[in-house]
Formats: C-alpha cells, structure tokens, sequence
C-alpha cells in the first residue's frame, strides 16, 4: 500500500460545501491547539448535514470519515494558516479537496505497524476511495489532497 498518489486536476464545478478557515501557526507535526482540533468536527458536521440534506446519505459515512482524516492531516502537517474544505457532485461523483496552500511534500499512504498510534488516515482515504470506485491523490504542488467517490451505488 506504499506509494504516491495519483495525480488529477481541480474540480471546476459549484459545490455542496465550500468551506474555509483559519487554524493558528504551529510547526508541521506540533500538536494544534483544542480550537482547530474543534475545527474537524465542525467539518464533520458541515459534511453530514450538506450530503444528507441533498439526498446523500449513502456516501455520508464514508465522505465524513474522509473529511476528517484530510482536515486533520492539513492542520497537523501543513503549517498553513487556513484550510479550505469543498464537496463537489458531478457527473455521479462526490469530489472532496482540503486545500491548506502550504506546498510541500506530498503525502503516500503507508501501512503504519500494529503498535502506531497514528498513520492510518490515508490508508483509510485510499480504502474507502477503492471500494466506492473512486480515487485520490495530492496536488501537483501538494497543497490540495483530494478523494473522489463514485456515486452509482446510491
């Protein structure tokens, strides 16, 4: 499961979500403090309710999960000062980008050993990305992670 993610342009289209905020300055890998840790499950919720509301809900539980584990990875690692989150559907697709415009080194998936207490948010994101026929992937830049999900099955 190592490796680095594909590559895809941005979404263009309008959007169900589009979301920004400000989180404090830290190091990347610092912990944030308790108010943009709060800032993800805002997001959650923002996520939830916008699919839910637009006759979504069969995708909501993956798409929250993802929203979380890509707006947690943005405010632990980037070291920017705000994230822009947006769900867009086209064509029956979910696209979901988190953008904290801090380019830098692009993320991988790795499989994290069994005692880790972290590291397995991407793994996830590629899972969940695979069995909903989607995909994911960083920008060019690495600034902007994205996931796709297919949304036949609805």
């Amino acid at each position: 499961m190592n490796g680095q993610a594909p590559q895809r342009p941005a979404a263009t289209t309008g959007g169900l979500v589009k979301e920004r905020f400000p989180i404090t300055k830290h190091s990347p890998g610092e912990r944030p403090p308790p108010e943009d840790e709060s800032r993800v499950r805002a997001m959650r919720l923002v996520t939830r309710e916008r699919l839910t509301s637009s006759g979504l809900t069969c995708v909501a539980d993956d798409a929250t999960l993802i929203v979380s584990e890509l707006i947690t990875n943005a405010i632990v690692h980037s070291g920017g000062r705000q994230i822009r989150l947006t769900l867009d559907v086209s064509d029956g697709v979910l696209s979901i980008r988190v953008h904290d415009g801090v380019p830098g080194p692009r993320p991988t998936a790795q499989l994290p050993e069994d005692d880790d207490e972290h590291g397995r948010g991407l793994v996830l994101v590629q899972e969940i990305a695979r069995s909903r026929q989607g995909a994911w992937g960083v920008s060019d830049s690495g600034a902007t992670t994205w996931c796709e999900l297919s949304l036949v099955a609805c």
